[in-house]
């Protein structure tokens, strides 16, 4: 069944068409991808078919009692809603019976403050809500939503848009959308702020779900694993390819070569055709004239054009013999209760020539905030950190719109804010550029120059100040998640940079086929302080976690070795530590509270299934849902120390 059709839609943008005569639909279920260069349209595109934005021409007609959910790429929200507010603003009446029976237990739950007039109006309500899920078979979509906002880390509705990371706020609007009683997902860049981890979640939830999915995004993983059919918006038009991502190349490529060598072949029989014309031959006869009208087609024809590249470069600066040492660093940031969540506890490494690194870990567990140390952005708690005299960091940070264009300053534009770190550039080959010269080789052309940074697309901010980064000639590239937003073109070419960079590399980045492509050795952050070491790539680690998760606890942990050099550890796969010290042996007593500890895992484990089981069965006794919550809650907490504890303990080599 068709759900969604496109007929001619035309958008102006800055100085002409973004895009016209866009002709296209969408089938129940079909999982389809939109891709293109940073500021061809993407984005607005759609957020015209989500009826945010207008279009000047053109019609979208989705199926009747479809509904479509939009995510944009930076989402809006009211700063006092709650997450539960957020999350269930739907024109859905099963979501809207399903956040009254949420709301009702939530008050239920605090009834030691009501009087019993009050607790028994409230128990009347929750059985008659429980008792409309039941007729209208909600229990299973109420499990649904419960799994979703578990997976995305949201397991508590209380606290205010206001007051979340930008992470979280991401995770809240996807979480929004998903479970919106709808059958059109618009996605613009689903991926960005995610940890990986999620993204392996969404990439299998959208795979499967029966919704029909249109997306942005610059995962190419992603892109692979999800579509069965990829949209490109290019010259202001819009064409289909069948098939995944991978497939998607394979025909481009064909079709580049076709299309060169049609140019070749028409450019050869032009010379022949110009010169008849001037021997000025008499166009009297149809023939003549045909021939003439023919020729002139061909001259005014729509030439080929293939995409106009660039590249980024450094010219090189020597790194010396001390490039970046850091000693039992360790740094804590408080919590609004008054307690200190640690982000990192005796943290020591030194860093070597050619070191590529990449940061690992989910949201929160100060990814940004070891970036910030290495780069002297933020001072340790305690610990040493030294930086060699000829190390000069490259940091592209997370927002770079906070950065170009600072509260209370004037805002500058796109010329100018290359011209406030050279007027003329020096090449590696010696050759100098004006400013308004580099910026055309990177795509800035005309009008776009004068135009203030604000006013460009999240892409290509990030191009522009990556540029501008670059200019500084780095020996040591710091990257706090540099492939958000960027188009796939440009993610291309970046990596490729990166591939022949000769310092030293630093990426945080949730793009599993990036992280694969640039770095080579990981750094594991758990969240609680601890950091440890991985030698391989982001995917390796993943596929090593995998078959961790399959082995039974009871088997022997590899004891973790810290790398010393690239060639000792080329063939090594295990967890490494990031220091430098040497592993004990577990004490008599330790060995007994790591195989206690394993047993009792296993029966915490056991238990919290039956757990989920129970609370996921359709349940309306609120006595013993209430019981149920609460046991699950503190066997979370328990099992949460356990594994901790336990893990501290697997690290030592055994007794």
């Amino acid at each position: 069944m068709n759900v969604l059709s496109i007929k001619d839609l035309g958008k102006i943008g800055r100085d002409e068409p973004l895009f016209s005569g866009v002709t296209f639909g969408l089938n129940s279920g079909e999982k389809a991808a939109l891709i293109g260069r940073n500021g061809c349209g993407k984005s607005t595109l759609l957020a015209c078919i989500a009826g945010t934005l207008t279009s000047e021409e053109g019609s979208i007609v989705t199926a009747k009692e479809c509904g479509i959910s939009f995510l944009p790429q930076n989402p809006a929200y009211n700063q006092q809603d709650t997450i539960r507010d957020h999350i269930f603003k739907s024109e859905s009446s099963k979501l809207k019976v399903i956040q009254q029976y949420e709301e009702v237990c939530q008050k239920l739950s605090a009834s030691d403050k009501l009087d019993s007039k009050a607790s028994s109006q409230l128990q009347d309500q929750l059985d008659q809500l429980s008792e409309e899920m039941t007729q209208r078979d909600l229990w299973n979509y109420e499990s649904q939503i419960k799994q979703i906002l578990t997976t995305l880390g949201i397991t508590d509705l209380a606290p205010t848009m206001g007051s979340l990371s930008g992470g979280m706020i991401k995770k809240v609007a996807l979480a929004q959308v998903l479970i919106d009683d709808t059958g059109l997902l618009l996605l613009d860049e689903p991926t960005n702020q995610l940890d990986v981890q999620s993204i392996a979640w969404l990439e299998e939830y959208l795979r499967t779900t029966e919704r029909a999915v249109l997306m942005v995004t610059h995962d190419r993983y992603f892109l692979d694993n999800v579509c069965s059919s990829i949209y490109e918006l290019a010259r202001k038009r819009i064409k289909l390819y069948t098939g995944n991502y991978s497939q998607y190349l394979e025909k481009k490529a064909t079709e580049a070569e076709i299309e060169a060598n049609t140019e070749k072949r028409i450019e050869s029989v032009l010379r022949t055709e110009r010169e008849w014309l001037l021997r000025g031959p008499q166009a009297r006869g149809t023939k003549a004239r045909a021939r003439v009208d023919a020729i002139h087609r061909m001259i005014n024809r729509e030439k080929f054009a293939a995409d106009k590249g660039f590249t980024f470069e450094v010219a090189g600066r020597r790194l010396g013999g001390t490039i970046l040492e850091l000693e039992n660093v360790s740094k804590d940031w408080p919590r609004p209760d008054g307690s200190k969540k640690t982000i990192l506890k005796d943290f020591s490494y030194i860093f070597r020539k050619g070191e590529r690194l990449g940061i690992f870990g989910g949201n929160g567990t100060g990814k940004s905030t070891l970036l910030n140390l290495l780069t002297g952005s933020l001072e340790p708690d305690s610990g040493t950190i030294k930086t060699g005299v000829n190390t000069v960091f490259g940091y592209y940070q997370q927002n770079p719109q906070m950065e170009m264009a600072k509260e209370g300053c004037h805002i500058p534009t796109v010329l100018e804010y290359i011209q406030e770190a050279a007027e003329v550039i020096t090449l590696n080959n010696g050759k100098t550029l004006s400013a308004t010269r580099l910026l055309e080789q990177f795509g800035f052309e005309g009008r776009i120059q004068y135009s203030t940074v604000t006013n460009l697309s999240g892409g290509e901010m990030k191009r522009l100040y990556l540029v501008r980064l670059l200019m500084g000639n780095p020996n040591f590239l710091v990257l706090d998640e540099p492939t958000n937003d960027f188009d796939i073109f440009t993610l291309s070419i970046l990596e490729s940079f990166l591939e022949g960079y000769g310092g030293c590399l630093v990426v945080v980045s949730h793009d599993r086929c990036f992280m694969d492509k640039t770095v080579d050795t990981m750094l594991i952050l758990d969240g609680t302080g601890m950091v440890s070491g991985f030698v391989g790539t982001c995917s390796e680690y993943l596929d090593f976690l995998k078959q961790e998760e399959k082995k039974s606890l009871t088997k022997e942990v590899p004891s973790p070795k810290a790398p010393s050099s690239k060639e000792d550890t080329a063939d090594t796969k295990a967890p490494t530590s990031a220091t430098t010290s040497t592993v004990r042996r577990r004490t008599y007593k330790e060995q007994q509270e790591y195989q206690a500890l394993e047993e009792q895992i296993m029966a915490d484990e056991e238990r919290k299934e039956e757990l989920e089981s129970l609370l996921s069965g359709g349940e309306t006794d609120f006595s013993k849902l209430g019981a149920l919550t609460e046991e699950y809650n503190n066997l979370s907490s328990r099992l949460e120390a356990a594994y901790l504890r336990w893990e501290e303990l697997a690290e030592l080599k055994e007794y």
